[in-house]
């Protein structure tokens, strides 16, 4: 391969493309091999001061292979020049030109840099070049020499060693020069440089050429060469080391053979060996201390630049070493992630990201410390605290950094604000949620309107019946007012039923019974698909999973309206969806919801979750409900799997993970169903503050004779009862009012009159505000919710008033210990 690059070459030469540049550097080669020459020391041939070999390699290495004829020719020339036979000169002219056209091919090879700006470049030139290829021509040219007769064989072996020492002599000190400075610039430091030229000169003359400077002194004076070597290398590269070297070199040459310096003892042939080990280890610690100073200049570039970038970002950006297993130190902060959670970088600086992280959320927090021990990347959502105490959503990316090759020492992490995308993501769920509802509200109404009907006609019948008096007449009247009640009470269900599916930003996390679950989603569907399929439900042993009631029952519904929408309408006795609970056999709770429908075509299937994607007509769907689910489910730890075969209908499988606890955990006082009676009951002074007139004067009926009773109609109204002096046991409390609600009421009495806060029973209609919502999570006092049922509201006025008695009673106690203690 190579030889057939050589002749390729040559041809290209010889059609006069690179003749000239072949003529000069034959003409060059001649020159320093001359110079070479005349310090030969083995037979007048063989010299350990060879520049030529640096020579062929930097032409070779800068303007190709094809000059490889130049070169052969010079050493044809200087090895004629000796007087030895031509045939020899011949043989030693194409050793020595192999040997630099190989250095030349393996530096290509191995990609070396002719800038000698990387460590690895100059250790290519050193050993590969340098020691390894000039073998070829060190063991070729004294065996020529000896075949020709030139040179004896009892110093074969030292020519041998003398010719490998003069070309990688050559390689070390001529070539890089020729290779750096082949393209010439003035240094940045000038005056700084013709400083230290001329330093390293007068330094190099005085140890080697002056005659007065004793043995001893001399030789401790060459190694203050060294440090001038090496500062050439810090200061200027590797420009700087070439041309050190080479000066000193050549002082050090020109001195050793005019018998001066430290090196000469009187034996030239001796004392130039020497003096080259001096000289190589010279060059090589000034090109490798060169390398390393150019790739740390180029790393701290880059680091600057990436700084530079990293701080120009829109997203939050730190950086954190490792300083112990699981323990991260912030060594960098951008600023954008200081404006992102409003604290100056400096305090970010002294934060452990994994308590930074784990400050809202403990297994957020043992997720991070575990990516951190196993060096793994992490990507996950995270409510950030600012400053102010607010919460900024965000999506972490922790990626581990290997800077050392094995060994995680660092952590980079980018935050990307996502606070607006979850609130459209929130208004996307809300708007499909009404949208789903919306498809049923014809269905809806009339579930509706049949109870309506019958209470409404109830409740005319028995007016009608106390009219006309009587016992017939009041008997007819309680079977009326009976009546009513029944219709009311199937009217309050629906209501609930409804408020299930529509309630807003309901995110906490509690226990939910999937079997209690399905009803409601199939009573508000039941009457939109009695019209196309029997509907049928399957309930089997489900555990509880850990989730929102309201968003798992949105997933429900939407999946009972795409179960509807697949079955054509018209033969209800034909077709069949079916809900079915179960657990799997992974202990998940299951819930499939089974249609006989058209089913989904391949083409569809592997679309149905994207986002607007929709096969429906323009104007009704939005594509959303589906990857709104799996979203939803996905938030919940579970997944949201199909199967579907054209012509036979479809089976979507909602699947979530159980929950870790079973038992019911109750995280505030909602009254959701009828609580336990008090013991004991006695009449008390309660405050109804109700913005409808109609509900607050149905409770005062109701509680007027058990209590005395005080209605108003605004929150403003009962503080200035209160500031007038009235007291009341007991305070029942509308949380949606104009002017002031009952949070407001709440907290102004929390000021004014502090105890009777305690006394506060709130009743909400369950259209819940973000702030109403809140105040309900936190505050400690009872909810009811509307339709408040008469004996609910009873039962709830009277434990409160047993709760106020219980508090009398203990203070009235401890008065007694504390008069006791005083006896």
């Amino acid at each position: 391969m190579v030889i057939n690059g050589l002749i390729r070459a040559c041809a290209r030469a010889l059609r006069g493309r690179h003749l000239l540049e072949m003529l000069l550097v034959a003409g060059v080669y001649l020159a320093v091999a001359r110079l070479g020459l005349s310090l030969a020391t083995v037979a007048g041939n063989v010299t350990p001061v060879w520049p030529p070999t640096g020579v062929a390699l930097a032409a070779l290495l800068l303007r190709g292979p094809a000059l490889w004829p130049g070169v052969f020719l010079g050493a044809l020339l200087a090895t004629s020049s000796t007087g030895v036979t031509l045939p020899t000169a011949l043989g030693v002219a194409v050793g020595n030109t192999l040997a630099s056209v190989l250095g030349a091919w393996l530096s290509r090879r191995m990609r070396m840099g002719t800038d000698l700006s990387r460590i690895r470049d100059v250790i290519v030139l050193c050993l590969g070049a340098g020691m390894v290829c000039t073998g070829v021509s060190s063991v070729v040219g004294p065996l020529l020499l000896w075949l020709g007769g030139t040179l004896p064989s009892e110093v074969m072996g030292h020519a041998v060693w003398v010719w490998w020492v003069g070309d990688l002599t050559g390689v070390l000190v001529v070539a890089p020069p020729l290779l750096v400075l082949s393209r010439p610039s003035w240094p940045r430091r000038l005056g700084e440089a013709v400083a230290l030229a001329s330093l390293t000169t007068v330094l190099g003359a005085g140890v080697f050429l002056f005659r007065a400077l004793q043995p001893g002194l001399a030789y401790g004076a060459s190694f203050l060469l060294f440090p001038m070597s090496a500062m050439a290398a810090l200061r200027f590269g590797p420009r700087g080391a070439a041309a050190a070297t080479l000066v000193i070199s050549a002082v050090a040459i020109f001195g050793t053979v005019n018998g001066q310096g430290p090196f000469s003892s009187g034996n030239v042939a001796q004392d130039l060996l020497v003096l080259q080990l001096f000289i190589v280890v010279n060059a090589v610690t000034g090109q490798l201390l060169a390398a390393a100073t150019e790739e740390r200049r180029r790393a701290v570039e880059r680091l600057q630049l990436l700084a530079t970038t990293v701080r120009g970002v829109h997203e939050g950006v730190f950086i954190a070493e490792v300083v112990s297993p699981g323990k991260l130190h912030t060594v960098f902060a951008n600023d954008a992630l200081s404006l992102l959670l409003g604290r100056p970088r400096e305090e970010l600086l002294e934060l452990d990201p994994c308590h930074l992280y784990g400050e809202q959320d403990s297994k957020l927090r043992q997720r991070v410390t575990d990516s951190v021990l196993a060096g793994e990347s992490l990507c996950v959502e995270v409510s950030l605290p600012r400053r102010d105490g607010h919460l900024v959503s965000t999506e972490v990316l922790l990626s581990p950094v290997r800077a050392t090759g094995r060994d995680v020492t660092h952590f980079v992490a980018t935050h990307r604000d996502i606070t607006a995308t979850r609130e459209l993501q929130a208004r996307l769920v809300a708007a499909e949620r009404v949208a789903a509802v919306g498809t049923l509200a014809a269905g809806v109404g009339h579930e509706i309107n049949n109870p309506l009907a019958y209470l409404v006609l109830n409740l005319e019948s028995a007016a009608r019946a106390l009219t006309e008096g009587g016992l017939l007449g009041a008997r007819d009247a309680q079977a009326g007012v009976r009546g009513a009640l029944e219709g009311a009470e199937r009217i309050r269900l629906i209501v609930r039923d409804l408020q299930v599916f529509s309630r807003q930003g309901d995110q906490e996390r509690t226990l939910v019974d999937l079997n209690a679950l399905v009803p409601p989603a199939v009573r508000i569907i039941s009457h939109a698909l009695r019209h196309r399929a029997r509907l049928v439900e399957e309930f089997g042993p489900v555990p509880r999973v850990l989730g929102s009631e309201a968003r798992l029952g949105q997933v429900l519904l939407n999946l009972l309206v795409n179960a509807m929408q697949a079955v054509p309408e018209g033969n209800p006795s034909l077709h069949e969806v079916r809900v079915r609970t179960s657990t799997d056999a992974s202990g998940r709770a299951r819930v499939d919801v089974v249609d006989t429908g058209v089913g989904i075509s391949a083409q569809v299937m592997s679309r149905i979750f994207e986002p607007f994607f929709t096969t429906k007509p323009t104007g009704e769907g939005t594509g959303l409900g589906l990857a709104i689910c799996q979203q939803i489910v996905r938030n919940h730890g579970g997944e949201l799997k199909v199967s579907s075969e054209v012509g036979k209908g479809s089976v979507f499988t909602m699947l979530l993970p159980a929950a870790p606890m079973q038992a019911d955990v109750v995280s505030r006082p909602v009254a959701r169903a009828k609580p336990p009676m008090p013991a004991t009951a006695r009449r008390g002074r309660v405050l109804v503050v109700d913005d409808e007139p109609r509900l607050a004067q149905s409770m005062r009926l109701l509680l007027e004779p058990y209590h005395d009773v005080v209605t108003t109609l605004r929150g403003g109204e009962a503080l200035a009862l209160v500031t007038a002096g009235h007291r009341f046991d007991v305070i029942l409390c509308d949380l949606q009012m104009p002017e002031m609600d009952g949070a407001a009421l709440y907290r102004r009495l929390g000021v004014m009159a502090p105890e009777l806060t305690r006394r506060m029973v709130f009743i909400s209609g369950g259209a819940y505000t973000a702030e109403t919502r809140t105040f309900i999570e936190t505050v400690p006092n009872l909810v009811l919710e509307k339709p408040v049922r008469p004996e609910v509201l009873m039962a709830s006025v009277d434990a409160a008033l047993d709760a106020l008695a219980a508090e009398g009673k203990e203070e009235e106690d401890s008065v007694a210990r504390a008069g006791g203690a005083r006896h």
